[in-house]
């Protein structure tokens, strides 16, 4: 029995505009959705097609199959779909190019509206150095003009950016959808947890659906991770290890410098220290470019620049996906010591990085809710467009919030806050420090600017009465994504 569908109303409301549209123009429409490994695309994509009651072909291609291999899997899809009138119209023998597979396609085309899925795109690319032009051509030619909906989805990131850039093919041809991971409030919803407990299971989880799946209603994380390291086949391991084998299949040195990071090091000095060799660091000739590429083409890291009134140093990494860093951070020795058979050393190294881990791992959630509290405009500054945090170089201090009009350099600050996401409340010793490190920010006044905090635990009565101009909870955090 398939498992519940869990979330993403907002994007299938998003696909069924696009199917509406298809209906009323008797045009063709199609999108492009790219998301990274088990974040629910074709789970979302076969949702959409069962519930809009369209006939409909959904083909996945096979990663290091040859064209021909291709191209008959296609046709044994289409003839076993509902998209023919008759399954008998399929050619018994299959085409040798993909231009007379859509030559095919079209002619079975319904003059109702019909849906056509082609999954794993880049690897289609990867097999037939033509199938871009094929498409194209077949699009403009044979394709747009009757009511189809044509999905292509791909989880290589920049390979499905590509597909649709000005210099290819099917540019300007395709809507760009990129699907990101459940949100906090979907995984609350979807458990049965709180508000704190909610954030927990999407650090953990990375809002990845293959994760929550597994997990049972109302089970804190500890708990899921406690009861899944006797299991070393569990998807709490093998859905981030997927990932990293997916992306980085070879231990070459873009793979040693995510696990620096992952590790723990966040500074360009401390990443070469660490995924350098017994020669020394590795060098900044090697490692920056590196680093642009898992920032911008791979988006398995994150940067971070000092947000203030001046521009900043240095800037900091972490792994984007908090499943993936959890792993790399703890889950990894956990499975080895699963795989041994010794599940509760697993655990127990989880449980000793846990609040550490979680204290670094939740502060861009909160950033990104705090974000989108002011984009509502129900926020105490609503001018603010981007949160962040700022250190010097010595990061003392180390402010884990800051408010502001804009970045990397901002015009105006409107709040700095800090960040305690631990079982004791926020109090005066605490707020204190924020009120010092504030006053070393550029661009920081106290006539202006205000404080503001985000705290697991509560405050003291002396901080809730201090004159704070925000305090947040996890209610709050998880808030900034419901409706």
């Amino acid at each position: 029995m398939r498992s519940p569908f869990v979330g993403r109303e907002t994007e299938l409301a998003l696909l069924r505009k696009r199917l509406d549209r298809v209906a009323a123009d008797g045009t063709g429409a199609s999108v492009a959705i790219r998301g990274r490994r088990q974040v629910g695309k074709s789970r979302l994509v076969q949702e959409f097609c069962d519930r809009s009651g369209r006939p409909y072909v959904f083909y996945t291609a096979i990663k290091g199959a040859s064209p021909l291999e291709g191209i008959a899997d296609f046709m044994l899809e289409l003839r076993e779909s509902s998209l023919p009138a008759d399954p008998e119209l399929v050619p018994g023998t299959a085409p040798t190019t993909w231009p007379d597979v859509f030559r095919t396609l079209a002619a079975l085309l319904p003059d109702a509206p019909s849906i056509v899925v082609l999954d794993e795109l880049p690897w289609l690319a990867e097999q037939d150095p033509v199938f871009d032009g094929a498409l194209q051509t077949a699009w403009d030619r044979l394709l747009s003009s009757r009511p189809v909906l044509l999905l292509l989805l791909g989880s290589d990131l920049h390979m499905m950016e590509r597909f649709t850039a000005y210099d290819r093919p099917f540019y300007g041809r395709a809507d760009n959808f990129v699907l990101g991971p459940l949100n906090p409030a979907e995984t609350g919803n979807a458990l049965g947890l709180d508000a704190a407990d909610a954030i927990d299971a999407h650090l953990v989880s990375g809002g990845l659906p293959g994760i929550l799946r597994t997990w049972p209603r109302g089970t804190p994380a500890l708990d899921f991770i406690r009861s899944e390291c006797p299991d070393p086949a569990s998807p709490l391991f093998g859905v981030p290890e997927a990932t990293l084998l997916a992306e980085f299949p070879a231990p070459d040195q873009a793979r040693r410098v995510l696990e620096a990071v992952g590790s723990g090091d966040r500074t360009h000095a401390n990443i070469a220290a660490t995924a350098g060799s017994q020669s020394g660091a590795l060098p900044s000739g090697i490692l920056s470019p590196l680093l642009r590429r898992l920032t911008n083409e791979k988006r398995v890291l994150a940067s971070e620049t000092p947000l203030s009134t001046k521009p900043g140093k240095p800037a900091l990494y972490h792994v984007a996906d908090s499943n993936l860093r959890l792993y790399l951070a703890a889950l990894r020795s956990a499975h080895e010591l699963s795989r041994r058979g010794r599940p509760e050393a697993a655990y127990r190294v989880v449980e000793r990085r846990w609040a550490a881990w979680r204290g670094r791992a939740v502060e861009p959630l909160i950033r990104q809710a705090l974000e989108l509290a002011a984009a509502s405009g129900d926020f105490p500054w609503p001018d603010t467009d981007v949160v962040g945090g700022w250190w010097n170089r010595r990061f003392a201090p180390e402010i884990d919030l800051v408010g502001a009009d804009r970045a990397p350099v901002a015009g105006t600050l409107f709040f700095a806050g800090s960040v305690k996401w631990l079982a004791s409340p926020f109090d005066q010793r605490d707020l204190a420090a924020l009120v010092e490190g504030a006053a070393e920010i550029p661009g920081f006044s106290s006539n202006v600017a205000a404080l503001a905090v985000v705290s697991l635990s509560g405050t003291t009565a002396e901080v809730a009465s201090g004159g704070v101009g925000l305090v947040w909870g996890p209610q709050d955090v998880v808030s900034a994504w419901q409706p």
